[in-house]
């Protein structure tokens, strides 16, 4: 029986390697808690602790009595699954051949991450804590820079801004003179990983799962956890090929809402 040989991690790193390389806002999300997640319905709890207040010292006299602190309690649940089931004639053949073993673990991959943006975009939409629309008649710089602006005035931290476009508004950008000169993004050469410019304190990733908005997030905005909870090889009862399956786990949640803003454009 060809699948005796099976190595289920050899095949579940091919396929997350190449999972990872194909998202884009999964790729923008922390991932603090993705160890803990083994199986669907599991549960992780994030503690968030309450502001520290700072008092003014005054010599001589007492200090306050220390604040209780508290926290707010968010759970992340791995409430999202999806698997693939394939066929590929000699299991052991393909494992033997590192191409034939990519390119299986690439045609997964792809849709694997099609069904996770999916289901991360819908999660960040809904939890999203800025909610902006373009103004008619506004330019994408000048709308770049309005959602900068209120950013700043939620205290969202300036480090690791990240903002998604669709393909047309990096054309609409490409056009405009302040994007492309001295100054602008084109301009700046230390760009994050896989952003392709950096304008307004952003730096800019393309998704073509946008369309008729723009998402910004810091990496502290969002958790996403994902593992490839199962991954086994097997032979077709009606046939006489091998065939592979994986399960993909995953769960997101929005953690700090003001650090999420969708913009929709006019």
């Amino acid at each position: 029986m060809a699948v005796t040989n099976f190595i289920p991690k050899v095949w579940s790193a091919r396929l997350v390697e190449n999972l990872h390389k194909a998202l884009v806002f999964g790729a923008l999300c922390n991932r603090n808690y993705e160890g803990d997640i083994l199986q669907w319905g599991d549960t992780v709890h994030i503690n968030s602790l309450q502001d520290i207040t700072v008092r003014p010292y005054v010599p001589g006299e007492d200090l306050e009595e220390p604040e209780q602190l508290s926290g707010t309690d968010t759970t992340l649940t791995i409430n999202h699954g999806v698997y693939c089931n394939f066929s590929l004639g000699d299991v052991d053949a393909a494992q033997a051949r590192a191409d034939l073993m990519d390119a299986a673990m690439r045609g997964a991959a792809r849709r694997l991450a099609e069904d996770t943006e999916a289901f991360l975009l819908g999660v960040i939409r809904a939890g999203a804590g800025i909610r902006l629309t373009q103004a008619a008649g506004t330019g994408i710089f000048e709308t770049l820079v309005d959602l900068k602006t209120t950013l700043d005035a939620r205290n969202v931290p300036r480090h690791g801004r990240k903002l998604v476009v669709p393909p047309t508004v990096e054309g609409a950008l490409l056009k405009d003179s302040r994007f492309v000169t001295a100054g602008g993004a084109l301009a700046e050469s230390a760009l994050a990983e896989g952003a392709v410019a950096r304008a307004a304190g952003f730096d800019i990733y393309i998704s073509n799962d946008l369309d008729g908005e723009m998402i910004a997030l810091t990496e502290d905005g969002v958790t996403f956890a994902q593992q490839i909870a199962k991954m086994e090889a097997y032979r077709r009862e009606k046939g006489f090929e091998d065939g592979v399956k994986a399960l993909s786990l995953c769960g997101a949640k929005v953690v700090l809402p003001d650090c999420v803003a969708v913009v929709t454009l006019g």
